[in-house]
């Protein structure tokens, strides 16, 4: 392609609202545009990069024996309704755009397509003789972003793969879940980027077992907490660990204490010369469930320990069913303004012990009338603790399970993992840190929307049961952006081999020079030719913007037809190192050729 004839234009400065380097990097450079809020054009190169990542995951995928389709990205709500996540989505996390269209019918489009391809398989899948199957697609899906940030990372529409398997037996299930791990690494591996899988928490897509690829880059929105021996990663949201151990109590027998102006962990401790291992605090949720029920939640951790809100928000859906709820719509600290709506008292903030009163709560029918009571693991064990003595200014040393304080049935980990804390397979490994893009997520759903939907099989007994189900997803132009985010350099892009837009970029210094001009046509067409696929610099800018350019899209190879032509050869200079060398211009192709084959095969 001659960039004279191509849509073109680069940018000198940064744009305004752009935050991190990747997606300052692709606007600047022409790669795409934004239309609105979370809404990007792919301009010619980005598609190119797309095209090349998608072809990449459709040969991964279709070394598997999985089968590609293409869904509908306008879904009735009824099959969300069914899967008892409509309310989630469109409620409660509030992603989902949703419509009414000129029959009054509530539609929605796709963020994910569980529900689509399930009523699918309802309707197709009769016997286990058509198990195990696996279809996925490439498709565009939309999210209704919070805030849409840092370009193609988080934005409201979004290619994305997505596919989902079916299966007779757990076996069979765990099989395909493996390929998916294989072909998955391979995916980011062929991409040429830096990756960890690591164990993650399922969210609103449910199930059991999960794993994320996380793209390694500083500016990843998701902590990766790993050990040097390479035995476990996980993130975050899902990490568990061993904390430090607690500090032996100073005090020795339980009374009250006047603590006045002592709200925080830091100022009681301070006050009373004790560890924050030695405290119990008492934190107060608001959770709301999808039938309106309203739950106050008390939640009993170690005082130097913080609460992980993804591993309760996972408890507190566990126990829907009691509450006659199928899902929770939010969950928050309440605030005073929200505390109002229930309270019959004003709470001792700062000062709740385990047994505040449940008189506190003033019901009705939407407020559940009782705390519910939960312990993490990390305060069940603590001896003459100190915690809130339910009374503003006032804490109490000394305090035992048991003894005064009756410990909540529910004991739960709901602590967040850290740096420095000790691994649980080998506690002599501790957690390191790392942030990460997540670029694929896989899942093992099980029978969570078959039993939900009726997807049935008749195994070879003849009896009916629930088809087993995995689901697994490639963010495609998240990828992309996520390779930049990975390798660029002050000057601008650094594209893998495997996925840039074009392997190499012929550059005219002089568009004046006749010779040069001859030269690089010449290059031109023999390097397309030979499947080297190669842009050609014939605009009329001088030498300095050019090579500006060149540098700014990224690409592989620059070939300069300038000086050294007198001598019967051209500059070549690599992207990634800027290592330059004067090459015979006969020779020009054949090493090129060499130097693509060698890089792609690097990551294979």
């Amino acid at each position: 392609m001659r960039l004279s004839q191509m849509l073109f234009v680069t940018l000198r400065d940064d744009p305004a609202d752009a935050e991190i380097p990747s997606h300052k990097l692709l606007l600047r450079a022409g790669y795409i545009r934004r239309i609105g809020s979370g809404i990007y054009a792919y301009l010619p190169l980005m598609w190119r990069v797309l095209q090349k990542v998608s072809q990449i995951v459709r040969e991964e995928m279709n070394a598997t024996g999985a089968q590609e389709c293409l869904l509908p990205q306008l879904q009735p709500a009824d099959l969300w309704k069914e899967s008892g996540r409509w309310d989630t989505y469109t409620k409660a996390e509030g992603i989902m755009f949703s419509l009414i269209d000129r029959r009054e019918q509530q539609l929605g489009l796709g963020p994910t397509h569980e529900e689509v391809i399930t009523a699918i398989a309802r309707d197709m899948i009769r016997s286990y003789r058509q198990l195990p199957l696996h279809l996925y697609q490439i498709q565009t899906k939309f999210r209704d972003e919070i805030r849409p940030r840092f370009g193609l990372m988080r934005g409201r529409e979004f290619i994305m793969k997505d596919g989902y398997s079916f299966h007779a037996d757990e076996a069979s299930l765990k099989e395909t879940y493996q390929d998916m791990y294989k072909a998955y690494s391979n995916i980011l591996r062929r991409s040429g980027l830096a990756f960890r899988a690591v164990e993650a928490d399922s969210g609103a897509i449910g199930g059991s077992g999960s794993t994320e690829f996380m793209v390694l880059a500083e500016a990843g929105e998701d902590e990766v907490l790993y050990t040097e021996d390479g035995k476990y990663a996980a993130n975050v949201e899902k990490a568990v660990s061993l904390p430090i151990d607690a500090e032996t109590s100073r005090f020795t027998t339980y009374e009250k204490r006047d603590t006045p102006g002592t709200e925080t962990i830091e100022k009681v401790c301070q006050l009373l010369n004790c560890s924050p291992t030695q405290l119990v605090k008492n934190v107060l949720y608001q959770t709301v469930y999808d039938n309106g029920i309203t739950v106050l939640v008390l939640v009993s951790i170690r005082g130097d320990q913080e609460v992980n809100e993804v591993k309760l928000q996972n408890e507190l859906t566990k126990l829907a069913p009691e509450y006659g709820a199928k899902t929770i719509i939010s969950l928050n600290v309440p605030n005073v303004e929200a505390q109002q709506a229930w309270t019959a008292k004003s709470l001792p903030l700062g000062y709740i012990a385990p047994d505040i009163a449940d008189e506190y709560i003033n019901a009705n029918k939407q407020i559940h009338p009782k705390f519910l009571r939960l312990v993490d693991q990390t305060a069940v064990d603590l001896k003459n603790f100190v915690t809130g003595a339910n009374e503003a200014g006032y804490h109490v040393v000394g305090a035992n399970w048991g003894e005064h304080f009756k410990l909540p049935r529910l004991v739960v980990d709901i602590r967040k993992a850290r740096p420095g804390d000790r691994a649980i397979h080998n506690p002599e490994q501790t957690l390191f840190s790392a942030r990460g893009i997540e670029a694929g997520h896989i899942f093992q759903l099980g029978t969570k929307y078959s039993q939900a939907m009726g997807a049935t099989y008749t195994n070879e007994q003849g009896e009916e049961k629930p088809l087993l189900m995995g689901c697994f997803g490639v963010g495609v132009s998240r990828l992309a952006q996520a390779a930049v985010e990975q390798s660029y350099d002050k000057d601008g892009i650094i594209w893998p081999v495997a996925i840039t837009p074009y392997h190499a970029i012929v550059t005219i210094p002089n568009i004046k020079d006749a010779q040069q001009i001859e030269i690089a046509q010449k290059l031109y067409t023999e390097l397309n030719q030979a499947g080297i696929e190669t842009l050609l610099d014939d605009r009329d800018e001088r030498a300095g913007v050019k090579f500006k350019d060149a540098d700014l899209i990224g690409i592989p190879y620059r070939i300069v037809t300038g000086r050294a032509i007198a001598n019967g050869k051209v500059e070549v200079v690599e992207r990634a190192t800027r290592n330059s060398q004067e090459i015979v211009i006969e020779e020009v192709t054949t090493t090129l050729k060499q130097w693509i084959t060698a890089a792609i095969q690097v990551k294979n």
